[in-house]
C-alpha cells in the first residue's frame, strides 16, 4: 500500500479550450503516478478517446479495451499508433457532463521494467438517451526510459473544452 500520495501538478482548462493536457516535467522522485481527469471534448459525438503519450512519443505502446454499456460489452486492441488511454465526453453528451477517468502508471522510473498503466473511465450521457459507458484500460510500453511526460489528446483531433480538469500524482512505496 501506498505510504505517501502526492500532487505533483494539475490543470483546469481555460476559455477557449486546449488541444491537449500535458504534464512534462515529472520529477523521478516516486515510485507510481496516477492521472486523474475530468474532460469534454467539442467532438461531434457522445464520447471521445483520449490519446495516450509517454515522452512525447506513442512508439512501442500496446493496449487492449474493455466498453460496458449496460446492454453490452466491446474489447478490442488499440492501434499501436493511436493508444487510447481514456475517454472524455463529446459535445452531443448531456450538457455540463465530463468524464471521470484515472490513469494508474507503475514503476514509471524504473531502468529494467517495461512500463505498464491501467485505465478506467466513466462516462454519463443522458442527452440521447440514458447511457453510461464504462470503458477499462491496460497496457504496456517498451521501453526501460524513465517517464518524465505524459499527454492526452483528443482522438478527434479537437479540443478539450473549458473546465476540464487533469491532476498527477505521485506514489511512494516507500
Amino acid at each position: 500500500m501506498a505510504n505517501t500520495y502526492t500532487l505533483i501538478a494539475s490543470t483546469t482548462v481555460g476559455s477557449g479550450g486546449t488541444s491537449s493536457i500535458d504534464f512534462n516535467t515529472i520529477s523521478s522522485s516516486y515510485t507510481d503516478l496516477v492521472l486523474n481527469v475530468s474532460v469534454r471534448t467539442n467532438n461531434a459525438f457522445n464520447q471521445d478517446w483520449l490519446l495516450l503519450k509517454f515522452n512525447n512519443t506513442n512508439s512501442s505502446l500496446a493496449a487492449v479495451r474493455i466498453s460496458g454499456t449496460g446492454s453490452g460489452v466491446q474489447g478490442g486492441y488499440n492501434d499501436p499508433t493511436q493508444i487510447w488511454g481514456a475517454t472524455g465526453v463529446g459535445a452531443t453528451a448531456t450538457a455540463n457532463t465530463f468524464s471521470n477517468a484515472q490513469i494508474y502508471i507503475q514503476n514509471y522510473t524504473s531502468p529494467t521494467l517495461n512500463k505498464t498503466w491501467i485505465s478506467e473511465s466513466v462516462n454519463e450521457i443522458n442527452a440521447t438517451g440514458t447511457e453510461v459507458i464504462t470503458n477499462l484500460f491496460t497496457g504496456t510500453w517498451s521501453n526501460t526510459a524513465a517517464i518524465t511526460r505524459v499527454t492526452l489528446t483528443p482522438y478527434s483531433a479537437g479540443t478539450i473544452q473549458q473546465y476540464s480538469t487533469a491532476y498527477l500524482y505521485g506514489i511512494k512505496n516507500s
